[in-house]
């Protein structure tokens, strides 16, 4: 741990605990709930979530990454446990302004999928050991782990974690990003609804 601090939001003040990778220098968040991280013997709830800067940030509809962590964040601060906010997985791991063109490909007819291999890129380049250190590092070695995506859970497994189970975190999808979900289920393996009730401003 490098620095901390406490983080006032919409859901409450939240311990935050800066951490720097020390193999790849990149700089990673973990914001423990104002409850605590679970009762004692019980898993936290932990969220994996991958920095996305034009869904957390900048509200884009593309994606359901921004919604995911306002609900994560309103989730933990009422239930206990950490959100791990892991920096450098900015479109799946290969950086912003890749993402940018795969975006210009999905505009011309390409899913999320297809758009990288076309240029020539990963489809997922994230690993999560880091991950795995910072909870390590916060006394937690047994979660439940809040994610659609099963391969964050092989990934902590992978480095040593428990994963007890695995929470859902669906939200309600709209015209823009409802063709993105769908490939991140049927080719991806999220595991989502395979047909929405709610598709927000439809």
């Amino acid at each position: 741990m490098v620095a901390t601090t406490t983080l006032p939001t919409a859901h409450g003040v939240f311990a935050l605990h800066g951490y720097r990778d020390l193999r790849t220098g990149a700089e990673h968040l973990a914001l423990i709930s104002p409850r605590g991280l679970a009762a004692s013997g019980e898993a936290p709830l932990v969220r994996l979530h991958s920095e996305c800067l034009t869904g957390d940030a900048l509200g884009s509809r593309r994606c359901d990454c921004g919604r995911q962590l306002d609900q994560s964040l309103a989730l933990i601060a009422d239930q206990g446990g950490v959100v791990v906010y892991l920096r450098g997985h900015e479109g799946r791991g290969v950086g912003l302004l890749a993402k940018l063109s795969a975006y210009a490909l999905q505009d011309e007819g390409a899913d999320t999928v297809d758009a990288q291999i076309l240029l020539g890129l990963p489809v997922d380049a994230r690993e999560y050991g880091a991950a795995a250190a910072i909870l390590a590092a916060e006394g937690v070695l047994r979660v439940e782990l809040l994610t659609n995506n099963p391969a964050k859970a092989d990934g902590l497994r992978t480095a040593g974690i428990d994963i007890t189970g695995l929470r859902p975190l669906v939200v309600a999808p709209n015209p823009d990003n409802l063709h993105y979900l769908s490939t991140k289920r049927d080719r991806m393996g999220h595991r989502l609804p395979a047909t929405p009730v709610v598709c927000q401003g439809a």
